[in-house]
């Protein structure tokens, strides 16, 4: 057993069998066995490249949220390291250079029948669970509070049953005695707690009250302050934190921070969710966090991260993300590509991020329970809670969890095979301190976008990006198969799939057909360029954002939002120049939610004056309507102009925009 290996071990038993702030004696540890099978080495890899992270402290937080440990392995999930031992888990992810474990709290994730609701029925018995089993293997515990009685993230923050129509002060009352009984209850089972979580992706709400009700942020940072004194008393030598989520949201981090100084929040961390698929660039990340801890002096951390190994589904259950361009995809869903998405993001907050402290794995154990047929997997969803959510949910959450109970969506993003192996990425916790070089050789072929007029010629690239194991890019030729051009060219507008081969790997094409548009950055992918946004009132965001997730065409598109009622009105123009006389056709897309009242219309202007509208609305998440005008007749010599007007009297009105069109019209 390495020296490194054997100071774990001991520091797992000593805090396990001290009394500390928060570690008391154990009962017996969960598991098999305290100890590996035989003596470890070092971790090293002959098939994973990784850089190393240079100026990355000992203390660095490498964290795993493992919260659905215990519902898996009752229905019979079973765990094996790199060389097909059955082992704990805990023990294998402290072999891979894990320090710290991330375990969710719901306070009564259970119907009046006992029925689990699903998602790991994560209750404080379960963290109890779960935090012996860390303590034991030397590692400590990030215990984060959901104050829900299930999940609770940006679109839901639903207060306890027990909690419901209790006023803030009871409610406050309510969850300061909450989280001392819990944080009791994890101190007598001798676990190791080293941080503590004060809500969940608290972006606006928390527990019931939200930021667009009256007095809504003193009420929520009320909340956070009661859970706060609730660890100071319990776990003084613990870290609070606090969690948002949505960093390419600029301006709202800036609104966090702005909120919990001036409510005078005692808190230590200041934590992100940062999802590469949904949460823009590792830049933007690492400038967010770095303002905050440089405007308040306050640690940072990523709270949640993950990336998918593959686009392959192995337990009947939709996944999160997976091909077929709807997401942005930096990196290659390969084994290697996972690895390099953990380096960059540890990378990212301990050299990029002032105040850096660590970095935690979202859930990087949820595999599948089961495996064999959707109904043998439903059965254990249902039994053990081993999926996202069982139908018990209903109870709860009836809107969603009610409707679309099911498996796992993340079982593409593990660490782990269907079968339990521990991947090779698994390592890249531990090589990030030493790095391993091995041949750098094509990993995936990156994916091809293109955007081809219906009247043009149907060309496709003669080279495509190889990625390497580094993620670095080299160009190398690729054959396309079945390109079938005067379909694609009939087919009108309409968007194609093409494959290939490259270097005796995959290669695909996204295609998508379009009329020629007159209109300059029409799907928004060069920013603010040729539009004119005029905010007619005072209201919270109008700008362009990259997220591909909200994008029908590209991965940018402009966003508004307003949070108090009655605040969203604004305009969007593009002035068009170097068009022929003739008839033409205009028409721009619009999804959004929260708008009560609405009027949203695109229109054309000749010569400064409207002279055509086409109504449209918004209505809920990924809901496109396209406002669309016909046959407008364009003199030589006239001034068009192109634009949509919005106005909402809702509170928390949002939208997005994308997808301008000016097109000839048809004859």
């Amino acid at each position: 057993m390495n020296t490194k290996k054997t100071i774990q071990i001991l520091a797992g038993l000593l805090a396990a069998l001290s009394l500390a702030a928060c570690a008391a004696n154990p009962e017996e540890t969960v598991g098999e066995s305290l100890y590996s099978d035989a003596p470890g080495n070092a971790v090293t890899s002959d098939t994973l490249y990784v850089q190393k992270v240079e100026n990355l402290p000992e203390d660095f937080i490498l964290g795993m949220d493992a919260s659905c440990v215990p519902a898996l392995e009752a229905g019979g999930v079973r765990y094996y390291d790199h060389d097909g031992n059955h082992k704990n888990v805990y023990e294998i992810l402290s072999d891979n250079g894990i320090n710290y474990i991330r375990v969710r709290v719901w306070n009564d994730p259970f119907d009046a029948n006992g029925n689990g609701y699903g998602g790991g029925n994560c209750d404080i018995e379960n963290a109890v669970t779960i935090g012996k089993a860390a303590t034991a293997f030397g590692m400590k515990l990030l215990v984060d509070f959901h104050y829900s009685d299930f999940w609770a993230d940006p679109g839901k923050q639903r207060a306890p049953k027990a909690w419901q129509g209790m006023d803030i002060d009871q409610k406050s009352e309510a969850l300061y005695q909450y989280t001392k009984e819990s944080l009791q209850k994890l101190v007598d089972a001798g676990v190791d707690v080293g941080m503590v979580q004060i809500g969940n992706e608290t972006n606006g709400a928390l527990c019931g009250e939200t930021s667009s009700a009256l007095g809504g942020w003193k009420k929520i940072m009320q909340l956070i302050s009661a859970g706060s004194k609730a660890v100071r008393e319990v776990c003084p030598q613990a870290l609070v934190a606090v969690h948002f989520a949505n960093p390419e949201k600029a301006d709202s981090y800036v609104s966090y921070g702005k909120n919990l100084a001036y409510y005078q929040v005692d808190y230590d961390v200041f934590a992100s969710s940062y999802y590469p698929f949904w949460h823009g660039t590792l830049e933007n990340l690492s400038q967010v966090l770095s303002n905050i801890a440089t405007t308040y002096n306050k640690k940072v951390m990523v709270a949640e991260t993950s990336y998918a190994y593959t686009a392959a589904d192995s337990d009947f259950h939709g996944n999160t993300i997976g091909e077929g361009g709807g997401i942005v995809k930096d990196y290659p869903f390969t084994i290697q590509g996972q690895a390099n998405l953990v380096r960059d993001v540890i990378d990212t907050v301990a050299n990029k991020t002032t105040n850096g402290i660590g970095v935690f794995y979202w859930e990087g154990t949820w595999i599948a329970a089961g495996g064999k047929s959707y109904e043998e997997n439903a059965a254990l969803w249902e039994r053990h809670g081993s999926g996202w959510a069982a139908s018990y949910a209903a109870d709860y959450d009836p809107d969603d969890a009610g409707k679309w109970y099911g498996g796992c969506a993340v079982d593409n993003q593990a660490f782990f095979d269907p079968q339990g192996k521990a991947l090779e990425s698994l390592k890249v916790f531990s090589l990030v301190r030493t790095g391993n070089a091995i041949e750098n050789k094509p990993d995936a072929i990156e994916d091809t976008n293109l955007i081809l007029d219906l009247k043009g010629e149907i060309l496709l690239p003669e080279t495509v990006n190889a990625v390497m194991l580094d993620n670095s890019k080299e160009e190398i030729p690729v054959q396309w198969h079945d390109v079938d051009a005067e379909a694609m060219k009939n087919g009108g507008v309409a968007k194609y799939t093409v494959k290939g081969t490259a270097g005796g790997m995959e290669a695909v094409c996204y295609v998508s057909m379009v009329n020629y548009n007159y209109l300059q950055n029409w799907s928004f992918e060069e920013g603010e360029t040729g539009w004119t946004a005029t905010a007619l009132k005072s209201f919270d965001e109008l700008y362009v954002e990259d997220k591909v997730t909200d994008s029908v065409t590209g991965t940018k598109h402009y966003h508004f939002w307003g949070a108090a009622a009655n605040a969203v009105e604004f305009t969007l123009e593009q002035d068009v120049a170097d068009l022929r006389p003739g008839k033409y056709d205009y028409s721009i897309s619009i999804m959004g939610g929260d708008g009560g009242e609405t009027e949203i219309y695109a229109y054309v202007k000749i010569n400064g004056q409207i002279v055509a509208r086409g109504d449209t609305t918004i209505t809920v998440y990924n809901q496109w309507h396209t406002a669309a005008i016909q046959g407008v007749e364009y003199a030589e010599g006239d001034t068009l102009t192109v634009g949509l007007y919005v106005r909402c009297d809702g509170a928390n009105a949002w939208g997005k925009i994308d997808d301008a069109m000016l097109n000839a019209a048809e004859e």
